[in-house]
């Protein structure tokens, strides 16, 4: 813990350590940003989605480039290889800020090495099942579990995923024993749970959306603190009596650390700017994701709450994935 405390104070810290010897007239040319995994996924989705708005907005072109691969190491290199000058930056999400120093003996980049700038956007979980399977609601989950303990198994879009950890907390608080299936991502899990090779499934709204429209897939809860606007009639945990059963996939922006605190200033004001737009916040809300644009001290403490949370699930349960 005292370990993880370090490297949070580090990486809470990364910007303001450096100083700032003048005013930086960022950006002067184009920009690149780094996305962590394949294109054509939604946090692929959401650079193109506010890196076009941010172009514009900062009369600078900005190229979104993918590499995924290494739990984010390759994409962290990347933009580290370029120097903590603005003009490399990535997408990170809760598993490569939160999730991966903890759940890797053998982590090959450092939080540290990432200083936050804003936070995009935030995908919520969901219980899915289905259509027409023997789970008519989250309450018949429960209970169905509850009386035979290990029978039932439950997708994930891959080991130590949001999804994932979404459902050992679920398992946790309500003290149930479901065996867990990781999938290759969210969009394979789906298409099983629709075809009805397994019946229930952990997925955010991004990825499962289009299946719930199209009656491929039924949502039973969501893992939210409110009902979800698109989702009026699915309940949250907390309504069926599971408080702090709440999870989500959270997409920021980072850049390396010791980018200049000015230049920092100017990439969060361009991006709350972009977020704030009406084309880029409705893209977003019909794409499931639910648009924020945080100043980067809101995202700094959102980190420091996630890390306190999840470490400590994780660290209780033992789950370690080398």
């Amino acid at each position: 813990m005292k370990k993880a405390l370090i490297a949070l104070a580090a990486f809470a810290g990364a910007t303001a350590s450096y100083p700032v010897l003048a005013q930086s007239a960022w950006p002067t040319k184009q920009i690149r940003w780094v996305v962590p995994y394949p294109a054509g996924g939604g946090s692929d989705f959401m650079a193109r989605t506010v890196a076009a708005q941010m172009a514009t907005d900062l009369g600078q072109n900005i190229v979104v480039d993918n590499k995924p691969g290494g739990n984010g190491a390759i994409a962290v290199q990347d933009i580290l290889r370029g120097g903590p000058d603005g003009y490399a930056v990535m997408n990170a999400d809760n598993g490569h800020l939160v999730f991966n120093p903890v759940l890797y003996k053998s982590l090959t980049y450092k939080v540290s090495d990432l200083a936050p700038v804003s936070l995009i956007g935030r995908v919520p979980m969901m219980l899915v099942t289905t259509p027409g399977s023997e789970f008519k609601s989250a309450k018949d989950v429960i209970a169905k579990a509850k009386a035979s303990p290990g029978k039932y198994s439950v997708a994930s879009a891959g080991s130590g995923s949001p999804h994932h950890l979404a459902l050992e907390l679920f398992k946790q608080t309500a003290g149930l024993h479901l065996v867990h299936i990781p999938y290759r991502g969210a969009a394979p899990s789906l298409a099983d749970i629709a075809g009805g090779q397994v019946t229930l499934g952990i997925s955010d709204f991004a990825a499962a959306a289009g299946f719930i429209k199209g009656g491929k897939v039924t949502p039973l809860a969501v893992f939210t603190a409110q009902r979800v606007p698109q989702l009026p009639d699915v309940p949250t945990f907390a309504e069926l009596g599971l408080k702090g059963v709440e999870a989500a996939a959270l997409v920021g922006l980072v850049a390396p650390a010791g980018t200049p605190a000015d230049v920092v200033g100017k990439m969060q004001q361009a991006t709350a700017k972009a977020m704030q737009n009406p084309a880029v916040s409705k893209k977003f809300t019909d794409f499931g994701v639910e648009p924020v644009g945080s100043t980067t001290a809101e995202y700094t403490a959102l980190l420091a709450r996630e890390n306190t949370r999840w470490h400590k699930l994780i660290r209780d349960l033992k789950i370690q994935l080398d």
